[in-house]
């Protein structure tokens, strides 16, 4: 994707560290590996932001609050060492109830005075949004491991964080990434 196209991702820092160099112009392209995520509110009390209302930020570019300052962290491990080649992050984009399970009710929606995940509800976000990746231009072809993490510096109180963190494996090959094998580890 172009740089022109990702300047509100850029006022994130949702980008690898190259991209902010003095010589990157607009035209200049950016290697994306998109993901999308669903996280689901498997206690019995709301998740709430850590950040109370008055002091969310409104984002004009992207024309929404973020009320929290890392809803999610990504990164992108070298399968055999374990060390971390890429990352990214996702500031709260809508804390939202996307869906719920049967019997459950949505009670949050994406507004400037309410964001949330009720008990047995969903937040979506889809692999086309901003943010919603890890920048790999500087990454070469190999295997690798995707980590996901939510609510990654516990700052949003819960009854158990054993299910906050997916890993997958990634099979890069310099033009296409294959994943396989995700399970929740603690």
């Amino acid at each position: 994707m172009s740089m022109y196209n990702l300047r509100c991702a850029a006022e994130e820092n949702c980008l690898a560290s190259s991209a902010y160099r003095a010589d990157v112009r607009d035209y200049d392209n950016r290697v994306l590996l998109r993901f999308p995520q669903r996280v689901k509110n498997q206690g019995t009390s709301d998740f709430l932001p850590s950040r109370p209302r008055y002091s969310w930020e409104w984002h004009s570019c992207h024309q929404h609050y973020h009320s929290m300052d890392e809803f999610s962290h990504y990164d992108l491990l070298d399968a055999s060492s374990h060390r971390k080649v890429a990352e990214g992050h996702k500031a709260s984009f809508c804390l939202e109830d996307t869906s719920c399970d049967y019997g459950y009710y949505r009670r949050y929606a994406c507004t400037a005075h309410t964001q949330g995940l009720s008990p047995g509800c969903y937040d979506t976000y889809n692999a086309d949004i901003d943010c919603q990746w890890i920048d790999i231009t500087d990454v070469q072809p190999g295997n690798y491991i995707l980590k996901v993490s939510v609510n990654p510096s516990y700052l949003v109180p819960e009854s158990d964080y054993s299910n906050n963190i997916v890993r997958c494996d990634i099979r890069y090959t310099g033009h296409h990434a294959y994943a396989s094998g995700c399970t929740i580890s603690p």
